[in-house]
């Protein structure tokens, strides 16, 4: 039995679709890559799953109303950290700017660097929690026995009265868990490195 041989015609919706595979290969590992920074992008905007809000300047609204904020604090796996609120609550009125101590302890001989993620419960309050200062947004390193004091400076936004699903919320929880993390290394030190490597 012998074989049509192949017009140029078939040649190139065969190589059309070999294209579109590969081209949809690359989209989906790009998206794969891009998902986690996407994800905490929309978690940033939207509040979702109690993801809170960073905000240059305080409220200039403060309402007479008043909610209570409850503090929690966790060290993940492998890190050697104490770590807690220095208060555990505080009633404070919605809408008026507050400034809170968390504190942390390095139980280990050797330097140890950590970054914390967080959250706000009840989580359809936290596009309404907004956080004008917060260690958070750093890594931080201590030295061996080293005890750091690190402010969060926060407001409830007076918003949050006004939808159905958050107007009777009366008590807010910010929960942190800080986990161990390589310190970033200075530009120049990476530059450094490069050279060292080419070499």
């Amino acid at each position: 039995m012998t074989k049509t041989p192949q017009t140029p015609r078939n040649q190139r919706a065969n190589g059309a679709i070999v294209g579109a595979c590969l081209a949809f290969a690359a989209g989906m590992a790009g998206m794969a890559y891009a998902a986690v920074p996407l994800y905490d992008m929309f978690c940033r905007v939207t509040g979702y799953n109690g993801t809170t809000q960073r905000v240059e300047q305080a409220s200039d609204v403060i309402l007479d109303e008043k909610i209570k904020v409850t503090f929690d604090a966790n060290v993940g796996p492998g890190l050697p950290w104490d770590f807690g609120p220095v208060q555990r609550d505080i009633d404070v009125r919605i809408g008026e700017t507050v400034q809170v101590m968390y504190r942390a302890k390095n139980l280990s001989s050797k330097p140890t660097t950590g970054q914390a993620t967080f959250n706000v419960t009840p989580m359809a309050a936290g596009a309404y929690f907004n956080k004008v200062q917060c260690f958070c947004f750093t890594e931080t390193t201590l030295q061996p026995s080293e005890e750091m004091e690190m402010p969060v400076v926060f407001f409830v936004d007076p918003e949050i009265v006004k939808p159905v699903e958050t107007k009777d919320i009366k008590t807010l929880t910010l929960s942190y868990t800080f986990y161990p993390r390589e310190p970033s290394k200075p530009v120049a030190a990476v530059k450094d490195e490069e050279t060292d490597n080419r070499l």
